[in-house]
């Protein structure tokens, strides 16, 4: 019925379509705004562009090429003019045109040149699914140029789809409704490809012949058609595959050249084996005679036979220093078996820490009570009655003489006067009796606690020292060659020097369990307190040699002395020597006791691992720096602004016993 009017009235379409398209209200809509039933059958569609303008107020220029073309738009609901508008759009579509806006004005032309128009860039600028945009997409994970042949069968011959290599973007000009399309199509394409790198180090096989293998068997094309995404290169530096592709792959090639890296089942093959703990050269040597002992028990004719039949069947062994390694030339069977031999002796031992307890504890005690005595008439140069006694020491003999040598004795008679108290009574007279005695009385106590924690680490079935002492000189010859002159010629001393002090050799062996077996070798030697009548010094010597079993962590003594020397001397006048009270002025006496305990002590303790090691170490290691810092606080005497050293924490490595204050010698009370 509006076609007819229209064709009836051409001037008049419009007013007529507003009259005839009755206002009615829309659920969605909110009351007050206008609606549109739109009719059109065979409509020119200049006249449905008039009548859409009307409507929504839009200023339309349209274009000379679009004409001919014949509406048909039927709808039984009521539009607004914002629906009525896009309808208006979809109308374009389907006839080939298209509505290009700039600002404020609608452009209607046809679809070929509508990408040359200026539209807006983005979704967002349009105002419906139909309308015509331009949008740049960032593509990151995939080539922009690998896309275009994919998604431009997607795009209408009138748009346009461009890659720019350079930027990896694309450019589509289309419909808003498509161009969402697109863009969610190249989203679910350009996403991140789980292809990596792996590289994967061989143990057995060697990385070039396991790549050529490999990628003969990987590289064939697939009979689906799909294109080979893996590849292998070979490192031989490091002995490595690097492998790159799809996850999937990557797994089923991993499997295979872990297949492929097998020690060799049959044939010779060399093995170049790193030792960790064993000495190479002291284990081919061993693995050397081996192999001679086995060779030599197979001899005869069988074991002639044995070595025709295959000529591989030569065995080498050497050791390479530098490295710590052997290199092993066997076939298979025998190269298992030594590998195994390997195996076993290449291990970590167990250490020992041996500390040795020694100690000493001396009680020595003393008198000496004596009298001498001189008697001289007068007038007479002989002596009436005198008494001396070697034991005495300087008695009134030694004091007469020296008086009658003179010298410097006279004058400073310390050198003869002995140790103790020294009473002197007598007169010297020209006219009658002379006489003179000499009361010498001494008494002697002296303690000695000597204590000491000599402690050496070794690794088991090692011999180890420890040396702790001086270098004490000794003189053993003299020369003198008195010349003519009465002066000595080219006088010397020739001089031997020994170790004193304190010496330990140990050799732990651990059997099965947690008991020792020790050889022990304990020294202990020192410089006496006194060398009288000797001609050097006199040194005291105490040596244990012995092999005993010991549980790991327990004491055990290893032998010692307990003594007690007790040595009376008396000399005495005969008779007047035995007379009471008076006969003390003719007797000498000197008594001396001893008393020695000396007990030597052995505790051996089993480090199987670096935790247990680093926990004695730290234990001895904090002892001697808590020491230091005890005693930093005191000032160093004569120096002003000097600290006393200090070891610095040691470095925590795992879980250690709190560090102790008591010294390791107490430890034992």
């Amino acid at each position: 019925m509006i076609a007819r009017h229209h064709r009836m009235f051409p001037r008049l379409g419009a007013a007529i379509l507003l009259l005839v398209l009755a206002p009615l209200p829309a659920p969605a809509q909110q009351p007050g705004t206008a609606t549109i039933t739109p009719n059109y059958k065979e409509a020119d569609i200049r006249q449905i562009v008039e009548a859409v303008g009307e409507i929504t107020n839009r200023t339309f220029i349209i274009d000379p090429r679009v004409q001919g073309a014949k509406v048909t738009m039927l709808s039984s609901t009521p539009m607004t003019p914002e629906a009525f508008y896009e309808a208006f759009l979809s109308i374009l579509e389907v006839h080939q045109l298209a509505a290009v806006t700039t600002g404020n004005i609608t452009k209607i032309i046809p679809n070929a040149t509508a990408r040359q128009y200026a539209g807006p860039i983005g979704t967002t600028g349009s105002t419906g699914p139909d309308d015509l945009i331009t949008q740049v997409i960032q593509v990151r994970n995939v080539g922009a140029t690998q896309l275009v042949p994919i998604l431009r069968p997607l795009v209408p011959q009138y748009g346009h789809l461009v890659a720019h290599p350079g930027s990896n973007m694309l450019i589509i000009s289309d419909r808003a409704a498509n161009v969402d399309r697109m863009i969610a199509i190249i989203r679910r394409i350009d996403q991140a490809s789980d292809e990596e790198i792996e590289v994967v180090p061989l143990q057995h096989a060697s990385a070039t012949e396991v790549v050529r293998v490999v990628s003969t068997l990987t590289q064939q094309p697939r009979a689906d058609g799909a294109p080979v995404t893996t590849s292998l290169v070979a490192d031989s530096r490091t002995n490595s595959v690097l492998l790159g592709g799809d996850k999937a792959d990557r797994l089923r090639l991993r499997t295979l050249i872990a297949h492929l890296d097998t020690p060799l089942e049959d044939g010779g093959d060399t093995q170049v084996r790193y030792l960790r703990y064993a000495d190479a050269e002291e284990l081919a040597t061993k693995l050397q005679q081996h192999v001679a002992a086995n060779q030599a028990s197979a001899g005869g004719a069988a074991g002639a036979a044995a070595n025709t039949a295959g000529s591989q069947g030569a065995v080498s062994v050497w050791a390479d220093a530098q490295t710590n390694a052997i290199i092993v030339n066997a076939p298979p069977k025998l190269m298992r078996s030594m590998m195994a031999i390997v195996d076993k002796l290449d291990i970590r031992r167990a250490q020992v820490l041996v500390e040795a307890i020694i100690v000493e504890v001396l009680e020595n005690r003393s008198a000496d009570l004596g009298v001498t005595f001189a008697i001289e008439g007068s007038g007479s140069d002989a002596p009436i009655a005198i008494s001396n006694f070697p034991a005495f020491g300087s008695g009134v003999v030694q004091l007469a003489a020296a008086a009658a040598g003179g010298g410097d004795t006279v004058t400073d008679p310390s050198g003869l006067i002995g140790s103790g108290v020294t009473i002197g009574v007598g007169r010297i007279t020209d006219d009658g009796v002379s006489f003179a005695a000499i009361l010498r009385a001494l008494q002697g106590d002296a303690n000695t606690n000597i204590i000491s924690t000599p402690t050496i680490l070794t690794t088991d079935n090692e011999e180890a020292s420890l040396n702790i002492g001086q270098e004490v000189p000794f003189v053993s010859g003299q020369f003198t060659n008195t010349g003519s002159s009465g002066g000595s010629v080219n006088p010397f001393t020739t001089v031997n020097r020994e170790s004193i002090g304190v010496k330990l050799t140990i050799t732990p062996q651990i059997n099965e369990g947690d008991s020792l077996l020790l050889k022990i070798s304990q020294e202990i030697s020192s410089l006496a307190s006194s060398s009288e009548g000797a001609v050097d010094l006199i040194t005291n010597q105490r040596i244990i040699e012995t092999t005993v079993i010991v549980d790991d962590g327990t004491i055990i003594v290893l032998g010692g002395l307990i003594e007690d020397t007790l040595r009376e001397t008396e000399q005495r006048v005969p008779v007047l020597g035995a007379i009471p009270v008076v006969g003390g002025l003719f007797r000498s006496r000197n008594n001396e006791k001893v008393k020695t305990n000396l007990m030597i002590f052995i505790r051996p303790q089993i480090l199987r691992d670096a935790e247990r090691s680093w926990q004695v170490t730290n234990d001895k290691y904090n002892y001697i720096r808590n020491v230091q810092l005890g005693n930093q606080g005191q000032a160093v005497p004569l120096l002003k602004d000097v600290e006393r050293p200090a070891l610095p924490p040691i470095e925590e490595q795992g879980t250690a016993p709190a560090p102790s204050d008591e010294a390791p010698s107490e430890k034992y009370d």
